[in-house]
């Protein structure tokens, strides 16, 4: 944890029940291992898609769907959102859950890689989450700006690699030093660009959040 673990269970404790379905969509793919945003995390993007109140959002990282439909639940019918998986595997049960929760008109779900699904989009989109391949989001950052409209929100959540960002290169795991380093220089392309604004929130594995400029 970034954050003392006694006041994140504290700051978890006050957040209300999800819907039902949201919540068994999260409880099931916490307890198998499948990589969604922690229920911390998961208030915080709640909020933010609330005060952009956008009407396209592109999402990279579907997962089994849980993030998306969170920021669904949270828009209006007239609200699109469209996110990208690889993963095969987890693909049919994203669109089941999709389904289940009566999402499909709004949801759009690309199958394939990341890297060359963003070349074919045209956008714009108002909010961008980034939740897939951490060692993927410097390379992928060139075609997100193209998307985004001016004024719009870019979110890319696990940036801090619970603690890990802020040690030398030699004191990380070996098979991780390849992340390590992309997510520093991308952390360091964010603060730096001059396309972008961007304030790192130490909540959950650590966020970002840039607004276009």
């Amino acid at each position: 944890m970034i954050v003392n673990d006694r006041i994140t269970e504290y700051i978890k404790s006050l957040e209300p029940q999800e819907s039902p379905l949201i919540y068994e969509i999260g409880k099931e793919a916490r307890e198998n291992g499948v990589p969604v945003i922690r229920e911390e995390t998961a208030a915080f993007l709640k909020t933010m898609t609330a005060a952009m109140k956008p009407k396209a959002i592109l999402e990279v990282g579907t997962a089994v769907g849980y993030s998306t439909l969170l920021m669904a639940e949270i828009m209006g019918p007239d609200c699109q959102i469209t996110t990208i998986e690889k993963y095969e595997k987890r693909i049919p049960i994203a669109s089941q859950n999709f389904e289940k929760a009566g999402k499909t008109d709004c949801i759009t779900l690309l199958e394939g890689d990341a890297g060359e699904i963003l070349k074919g989009l045209t956008g714009p989109f108002d909010l961008v989450f980034m939740d897939a391949a951490k060692g993927q989001y410097l390379a992928w950052l060139p075609q997100i700006l193209k998307v985004m409209r001016v004024g719009g929100m870019l979110i890319s959540d696990n940036v801090l690699q619970d603690g890990d960002i802020i040690e030398s290169r030699y004191a990380v795991e070996r098979r991780n030093r390849t992340i390590h380093g992309r997510m520093r220089e991308y952390l360091y392309e964010l603060k730096h660009s001059d396309k972008l604004m961007t304030t790192i929130v130490p909540i959950g594995d650590g966020m970002t959040v840039s607004i276009r400029i």
